[in-house]
């Protein structure tokens, strides 16, 4: 939240020429124009200024007849991830924040891509054949597969520099030189990118034996398929984990299958029940871990493993490992039907934001 919003109320008796001065002085091109109980009344930007100058609204009017009457606002509980978004689809720079109708805080954009930063490493898992998206895979690893424009990799990379992550790591296998000449170092992304390649497929977790042993020793690691669209808070999942001082976190959703029969229940030749079509609920894998730097360094170099196999090795050895439900987008891009739902999804749902 920025610190100098209490410095852009502008009371309702103000003139522009008042609200002129605050804007120029803060420097933040906002002013909130509020009550004696700091009720939110509108907001005037430097913008409105000049369209009523132009207009040849004098600057000694209320500032009343130039404000917005019904600006974008947010709770004051509302996620970062969220305001970005709401900013960048609404193309402003600040949001007041409310609590009811009373100011509470304001955010910048900038002041959200300024925030804190998350030293924990992000290990995204990029190395499949992608099989059952062939021919679209037979030059092009599936990370790379171009969703609304972007590679699937470049989507997922951008979500967590929004949330504030900058050190990554890529496991690859299949044409690494891909995704090495696209991204490079991350630096044009403002990051670092240190690869990790699997000269045989080692599974979703054995590629965890070959991160460097310098990892930060207190950090929870993030780790990530590379073939998965989601909007899930990544900044929520890392709190979660911690404040229930996990050993590992898996993300799972909830998957509905409808069986196709009436389902018939009975004692010999008695039926107790029957239940039409019934609909089973399951909570599935859904490809997003934070594992501690422990359970990263049980893994041998160059030992194959999936993730839920060692997991469960943890869980026999009495480690916490939880499951965290989202609720927000998720798309696992492993069929073709996926991919073209991808494609429609990125525009219908912002996925890209």
């Amino acid at each position: 939240m920025d610190l100098q919003w209490k410095n852009v109320l502008i009371q309702s008796d103000a003139s522009i020429l008042d609200a002129l001065k605050i804007i120029d002085a803060e420097g933040l091109q906002i002013g909130l124009v509020v009550d004696q109980e700091l009720t939110l009344l509108g907001v005037v930007t430097d913008g409105d200024i000049r369209r009523g100058i132009l207009s040849n609204i004098a600057l000694d009017a209320s500032v009343l007849d130039i404000m917005k009457k019904s600006p974008i606002v947010a709770s004051v509980e509302t996620p970062r991830e969220e305001l970005i978004r709401t900013m960048e689809r609404s193309r402003i720079l600040a949001i007041p924040l409310l609590k009811g109708s009373r100011v509470v805080g304001l955010e910048t954009l900038h002041q959200l891509f300024e925030s804190k930063k998350y030293k924990n490493p992000v290990f995204i898992m990029a190395g499949g054949f992608g099989t059952r998206l062939k021919p679209m895979t037979d030059s092009c690893p599936k990370p790379m597969l171009k969703i609304g424009g972007k590679p699937i990799l470049e989507t997922i990379l951008n979500r967590f520099i929004k949330a504030g992550f900058t050190n990554f790591y890529i496991s690859t296998h299949y044409m690494p030189e891909q995704i090495q000449s696209y991204f490079g170092d991350g630096s044009n992304l403002g990051i670092k990118i240190n690869y990790i390649h699997e000269d045989t497929p080692l599974g979703t977790g054995g590629s965890l034996g070959l991160l460097p042993k310098d990892l930060p020793k207190d950090l929870p690691l993030i780790m990530m398929n590379g073939d998965v669209l989601t909007k899930v808070d990544f900044t929520r999942l890392l709190k979660f984990h911690e404040q229930h001082k996990a050993n590992a976190t898996m993300c799972v959703r909830e998957y509905d299958y409808q069986i196709p029969y009436g389902v018939i229940e009975g004692e010999g030749n008695l039926i107790t029940s029957m239940v039409e079509k019934p609909v089973q609920r399951f909570f599935v894998n859904a490809g997003i871990y934070i594992v501690s730097p422990e359970i990263v360094a049980s893994v041998p170099e160059n030992h194959r493993i999936d993730m839920p196999v060692l997991l469960e090795q943890h869980m026999d050895l009495g480690k916490q490992v939880l499951m965290f439900p989202i609720h927000e987008y998720w798309l696992d891009i492993g069929r073709l039907d996926d991919f073209n739902r991808a494609q429609a999804d990125i525009h219908t749902l912002g996925v890209l934001n």
